[in-house]
């Protein structure tokens, strides 16, 4: 079995890989959706933040999460601190469920800041330019430009992150030229 991470910086088209992938058959991870999950769940996380407006209709709102985190490092740090090994163990479930298949994919967008690259044989790398990724940011969450730099600016750089990947993807043009690199890549 060939375990693949999937990664990319915000925007940058993991979502639109991860369908892809799954129109042609292959079994594909979302961390972000388990990540939702946990935040729905997990109790520990509720406690720790429970002085904080993140809470909307007694759930938390990962909109008013996510603005808190974003501008204090330490209480980002906090919930990395939680979600990580939940998320860890969520890969190694998905692998040993999934252990008869060749190929396997897991969409991880902070695989290099959770230091989780060592549970992947091969790391595929979404690339798109920052223009575009702050547009299509903007666009489809509807943040101000200044939030979205902030969210952006949270990770790690591209260029930083392809030195460590086996593989890039550019996301810069059609979904039709984005499916023909992944197909070339996996087939």
């Amino acid at each position: 079995m060939i375990k693949y991470a999937i990664c990319g910086n915000i925007a940058s088209g993991k979502s639109t890989v991860e369908n892809i992938l799954k129109k042609h058959g292959y079994s594909v991870l979302d961390t972000d959706l388990v990540c939702h999950d946990i935040l729905n769940k997990n109790n520990e996380i509720k406690e720790e933040f429970k002085n904080y407006d993140i809470f909307e209709n007694g759930c938390i709102s990962r909109e008013k999460l996510g603005k808190i985190v974003f501008s204090d490092n330490n209480l980002k740090k906090k919930l990395e601190n939680i979600m990580h090994p939940i998320v860890k163990q969520e890969i190694e479930n998905f692998f040993n469920i999934n252990s008869d298949k060749t190929q396997l994919f897991v969409s991880i967008p902070l695989l290099f800041e959770a230091n989780m690259q060592d549970l992947f044989d091969k790391i595929i790398f979404i690339y798109a330019n920052d223009e575009i990724r702050l547009k299509r940011l903007m666009d489809r969450n509807n943040y101000s430009l200044e939030y979205a730099k902030i969210r952006m600016n949270s990770q790690m750089s591209q260029e930083e992150k392809i030195k460590h990947c086996d593989f890039v993807i550019y996301n810069n043009s059609s979904v039709i030229d984005l499916e023909n690199q992944i197909l070339k890549l996996i087939v």
